[in-house]
């Protein structure tokens, strides 16, 4: 899979790919991320890329230009265009198995204000990581990425995706460690008997506890 991002802030996203599963994920070549700048792609002499609203009101607002040079200096017939707005569609678990299906994401962060509304007709897809507002769209550019490049074949084990929240629609099962005894808090007895049957049916009973406890809204989803 490729993924280009474009943004204002090109070094936000340093930590992000050189760090833990995203580095390593890219250095066996399961994912090839580009950044872009899309100051990069502006014909202001000053690569000025924002200006006031017509109509007034505050803040600045990003000028379609740019981001138009900049997306469609990138787009092929496999690219999925995903623009990323507090107004998108709330983001899952099950789009980010959509996702990681596709070959190539072109992905624009917003910032400012807001953006010219001419720019969406670029996206295919807007999403939102929930209903609040950050600066830019970099950290969610950043969790959306993240959610799909775990899920690309190889980068890690099926077994450990198979059993994460929002499988099935259920938040996951509590994990205990060593050791068995830790200041009064002790491991539940099944987790140490060795029983796997009687193990399964504690954890997805947990699952379901802890899920009608914590996220109700998604047994009605449940299978």
């Amino acid at each position: 899979m490729r993924i280009d991002i474009l943004t204002l802030f090109p070094s936000m996203f340093d930590g992000f790919l050189n760090e833990s599963i995203i580095k390593r994920a890219i250095e066996s070549g399961y994912v090839d991320i580009h950044i872009h700048n899309f100051r990069d792609y502006s014909l202001d002499p000053h690569q000025k890329v924002d200006d006031y609203p017509f109509g007034g009101g505050p803040g600045m607002v990003l000028m379609p230009q740019p981001i138009f040079d900049a997306v469609l200096s990138l787009k092929t017939d496999e690219s999925k265009v995903i623009l990323m707005t507090p107004q998108g569609q709330k983001y899952s678990q099950a789009k980010a198995k959509e996702l990681k299906l596709e070959k190539h994401l072109i992905i624009i962060c917003g910032h400012y204000e807001g953006f010219d509304e001419r720019i969406r007709n670029l996206a295919d897809i807007e999403i939102s990581i929930g209903d609040f507002i950050l600066t830019g769209g970099e950290i969610p550019s950043m969790a959306v990425c993240d959610s799909v490049i775990r899920l690309l074949d190889g980068v890690i084990d099926n077994e450990s995706k198979a059993e994460e929240s929002f499988e099935d629609e259920l938040l996951d099962y509590p994990v205990y460690t060593r050791p068995a005894d830790f200041r009064g808090m002790k491991v539940p007895e099944v987790l140490l008997s060795g029983h796997h049957a009687k193990i399964n049916e504690w954890r997805h009973n947990e699952q379901l506890k802890r899920t009608k406890e914590r996220r109700p809204d998604l047994l009605e989803r449940a299978d």
